[in-house]
C-alpha cells in the first residue's frame, strides 16, 4: 500500500513538471502507461486547465472512455464541456449505453444535441430510451446490452450464442425469455456448461427470478442486489418485458452516490455544489438555506432565553449550564438521527418494524440521560454548593437527552413517510429543534423550582 502511494505521488510530481515544461510528447507517453483508474485518481490534483490538457492528450479512445467511467460527475463535466462532438463520439463508441446516457445528461444542451445527431441510429435509440427514465431509477442506470435467449433453445445452441456474444457486457447470467420478450427464467453460465446439450433452456432455468421494475428507485435496487449478492439483476417494464440489466459495478456507484448524498444532506448542503466548486456564490447558495434554518432556530432560542430572563436574573448560575443543555441535546439527537437514516438507507431498519427501533433508541436515551444527568448534577452541586440547583440541571439534562433521542429517531421516519429524504432530518434541522426543546425543558423546570432555589 505504501509503495502504491509513493508511486502515485512520484507520478503526480512528474506530470506537474512535464506540464510546466510543456513536454507534450512525454506527457502522452506517461499517460499511455498508466492504468485508467490511476489517471482518474490523479486528475482532481490538477487545475481545471491542466485536467483538460491531460485528457486531451489521451489519444486512445478506449483509454479515454475508461478514464471517464472512473471519474466523478463534476470532473466529467469539466473534461467534456469543451470537447468537439467528433472526439466525444469516438469515446462514446467505447462505452456502454448507460454510461453514455449519464454523461450526455450533464453536457451543455447544444453539445449534447450535436452528439446525439452524430450517433448511429441504433446508438441514438438506446440513449433516447434510457433518457426517458429518471437518472435515479433502475431504468436510468440499467444497461440495455445483455444476453437473452429463447426458452425453446437447446443448451448446445445457447453455448454457441454465448461464444458469439462479444458485445454484451456480462454473460455470467443468461436470461431466458419467451417469444414476446417476457422474462421467464435465468441460469448461470456454470449451469449451462454442466447441462446436457440436447436439453432446452426452459428445462434447466431457474423460474423464480428476482427482478426490478424500471421505475424502482436506485437505492432500493442496491439494497436488493446487496441482500442477494447478485452480480447483476434484470430490469423489466410494466408488461414484464426484459429491457436491461444492472451490473454490480453500477450498484457500487449507486451505493457511493447515495452515501455521499446522505452526508451532504446531513451537513445541510447538496452534492451539486461539487459541480460549481469554482463559483463561491453558487456554493453559498447551496449551503445558505439550512444555515438560515439554523439562524432562525438560534433566534428562537435567544428569544426563549430573553423570555425567561427573570429566572436567570434571580439565579445567574442557571446561565452557566445553558450551553451544556443545548449541546448535549443536539449531539444525542444527531447520533440517533444518523443511525436511523443509515438504517433506512441500507434496509437494516424496516418501517414495518420501526417500533422496535424507537423503543431501543428511547431506552438508550434513558440510560445516556441518566448517566449524564447524574454527572452534571454532581458537578453543579460541587461548583455552586446548591443541591437543588444540581437536581434541576441534572433532571433537565436527563429529559433533554431523552427527548432528543426520541426526536432524532422519529424525524427521519416521519420524513420518509412524507416522501422527503430522511438525511435532511439529521442535519441542522434536528439540531435546531433539539436546542429549542432543551431550553424549554430547562427553563420550565427552573421556573417551577425557582422559589426553592433562592
Amino acid at each position: 500500500m505504501e509503495a502504491h502511494r509513493q508511486k502515485f505521488f512520484v507520478t503526480l510530481e512528474a506530470l506537474r513538471k512535464l506540464i510546466h515544461r510543456q513536454a507534450i510528447a512525454h506527457i502522452r507517453n506517461v499517460l499511455q502507461k498508466l492504468n485508467p483508474k490511476d489517471i482518474a485518481h490523479l486528475l482532481p490534483h490538477f487545475s481545471r486547465e491542466e485536467q483538460r490538457l491531460l485528457f486531451a492528450l489521451i489519444d486512445d479512445p478506449v483509454l479515454a472512455a475508461e478514464v471517464l467511467r472512473e471519474t466523478d460527475q463534476a470532473t466529467q463535466q469539466e473534461l467534456l464541456s469543451r470537447q468537439t462532438p467528433e472526439k466525444l463520439i469516438e469515446i462514446f463508441r467505447e462505452m456502454p449505453s448507460d454510461d453514455v446516457t449519464d454523461i450526455i445528461a450533464i453536457l451543455p444542451e447544444e453539445l449534447a444535441k450535436q452528439v446525439l445527431e452524430r450517433l448511429s441510429a441504433q446508438e441514438a435509440q438506446e440513449v433516447a430510451e434510457l433518457l426517458k427514465y429518471p437518472s435515479d431509477t433502475a431504468g436510468g442506470i440499467m444497461n440495455p446490452d445483455f444476453l437473452a435467449l429463447p426458452e425453446t433453445m437447446t443448451v448446445e445452441e445457447a453455448i454457441r450464442e454465448v461464444r458469439k456474444a462479444s458485445e454484451v457486457e456480462m454473460v455470467f447470467y443468461i436470461y431466458v425469455v419467451d417469444e414476446k420478450n417476457h422474462l421467464r427464467g435465468v441460469l448461470s453460465l456454470r449451469q449451462l456448461l454442466l447441462a446436457s446439450p440436447e436439453q432446452t433452456l426452459q428445462e434447466i432455468m431457474w423460474r423464480d427470478v428476482i427482478k426490478v421494475n424500471v421505475a424502482m428507485d436506485q437505492e432500493e435496487v442496491a439494497r436488493i442486489v446487496s441482500r442477494y449478492n447478485f452480480v447483476a439483476i434484470p430490469v423489466v417494464n410494466d408488461e414484464g418485458e426484459l429491457v436491461g440489466i444492472i451490473t454490480v459495478d453500477d450498484i457500487i456507484d449507486v451505493i457511493r452516490e447515495e452515501a455521499t448524498e446522505d452526508i451532504f444532506r446531513m451537513a445541510g448542503t447538496d452534492e451539486e455544489e461539487l459541480l460549481f466548486s469554482h463559483s463561491i456564490l453558487r456554493v453559498a447558495r447551496f449551503r445558505l438555506p439550512w444555515l438560515l434554518t439554523s439562524l432562525v432556530g438560534g433566534i428562537i432560542s435567544s428569544e426563549l432565553i430573553w423570555r425567561f430572563n427573570f429566572v436567570i436574573r434571580d439565579l445567574v448560575a442557571l446561565a452557566t449550564f445553558i450551553p451544556v443543555i443545548m449541546g448535549m441535546g443536539g449531539n444525542v439527537g444527531t447520533q440517533s438521527a444518523a443511525i436511523v437514516v443509515r438504517g433506512l438507507a441500507t434496509g437494516r431498519i424496516d418501517l414495518a418494524l420501526i417500533g422496535r427501533t424507537i423503543r431501543r433508541e428511547v431506552c438508550t436515551g434513558l440510560v445516556m440521560g441518566g448517566v449524564c444527568g447524574v454527572l452534571l448534577a454532581l458537578v453543579a452541586t460541587l461548583l455552586h454548593w446548591n443541591p437543588l440547583l444540581g437536581l434541576v440541571v441534572g433532571v433537565s439534562l436527563f429529559f433533554a437527552i431523552l427527548v432528543a433521542a426520541t426526536m432524532g429517531t422519529l424525524m427521519p421516519v416521519l420524513f420518509r413517510k412524507l416522501g422527503i429524504d430522511p438525511a435532511i432530518a439529521s442535519g441542522p434541522f434536528v439540531t435546531t429543534a433539539n436546542d429549542i426543546t432543551g431550553l424549554l425543558i430547562y427553563f420550565s423546570l427552573a421556573t417551577l423550582m425557582l422559589s426553592y432555589l433562592l
